[in-house]
């Protein structure tokens, strides 16, 4: 009889112990810190809008949109377009410009705020849409980041092609067979909208870069870089215009439309998008 309760009274034990364990790890648990989670406040970048064009008046670029830009129902179209821009609300105009002609163009841009009827002879992209998006958006004053550098993008027809004459050969024979999706808008059938959604798809601004630059790497002779030299040109140049965009005094209060030739807008957007400073909005929000 002794030992069976002796045996229940060290059961009980037991069971204090092991309950009174328990409570110092639950105790132990409750009392270990909570992580909490926190969040790297979003560095506020500025907002640019990178818009592709054609060319809408004369162009010395080997590939060009025909386009008839006194046409009246043409401008028409192209100042819907703009009505459209307008709604980003930029404060700033980027355009595919020398910037020593800023002030003729200002005093352009000035005179078309004040009549809108007014028309230009021979007028381009600058005057025919970023004036419109300007006059829209009540911008103060437009920006131009050109700057020119004469590159040879016929070099692998001009040399012993030693590299991969094969390959650059059959490509530029029919650039547009070597990709899935119709790259090729230039047509009168295709209603205006739609050739600046087609301009400005990943797709295409890819292609840009690859048929202006990157297929260059495919020429040279024995032991030598000639395309690639040629290339690095192309590259060098929209870094420039690059850094000609960072002159402009652009505050954390601006948004930014940029409107340019394709191959710029490409370049751009590969530039814009690993920029600490820069936000690209989508393009494709104000082409609805």
């Amino acid at each position: 009889m002794k030992k069976a309760i002796l045996i229940n009274l060290m059961a009980v034990a037991t069971f204090f112990t092991a309950c009174n364990e328990a409570n110092v790890k639950t105790e132990n648990v409750e009392k270990k810190p909570k992580k909490v989670e926190i969040k790297k406040e979003e560095i506020a970048k500025i907002p640019v809008l990178n818009l592709a064009t054609f060319h809408m008046g004369y162009t010395s670029d080997a590939h060009s949109v025909e386009f008839d830009e006194n046409d009246e129902k043409n401008v028409k179209e192209v100042h819907e377009i703009a009505k459209k821009i307008a709604d980003f609300k930029p404060t700033i105009i980027l355009v595919e410009d020398l910037s020593k002609h800023d002030s003729v163009m200002n005093v352009n841009f000035e005179n078309y705020k004040k009549d809108p009827s007014l028309r230009f002879k021979n007028p381009n992209e600058i005057e025919l849409l970023a004036f419109e998006v300007g006059r829209l958006a009540g911008v103060e004053k437009i920006y131009g980041i050109d700057h020119k550098m004469g590159y040879n993008y016929m070099i692998g027809t001009e040399i012993e092609n030693k590299i991969d004459p094969e390959m650059h050969d059959n490509y530029y024979k029919n650039p547009f067979g070597f990709y899935a999706t119709d790259l090729n808008f230039d047509s009168k059938n295709i209603p205006l909208m739609e050739k600046f959604k087609r301009g400005n798809t990943e797709e295409y601004l890819d292609f840009l870069i690859t048929v202006n630059a990157d297929m260059l790497t495919h020429v040279g002779t024995e032991d030598s870089f000639e395309g690639a030299d040629e290339a690095a040109i192309l590259y060098k140049r929209n870094l420039r215009m690059y850094s000609n965009m960072n002159r402009i005094p652009i505050t954390k209060e601006d948004r930014v439309f940029v409107l340019m030739g394709g191959s710029h807008t490409a370049f751009f957007r590969d530039f814009l998008s690993r920029s600490p400073k820069y936000k690209m909005v989508d393009t494709f929000e104000y082409l609805k």
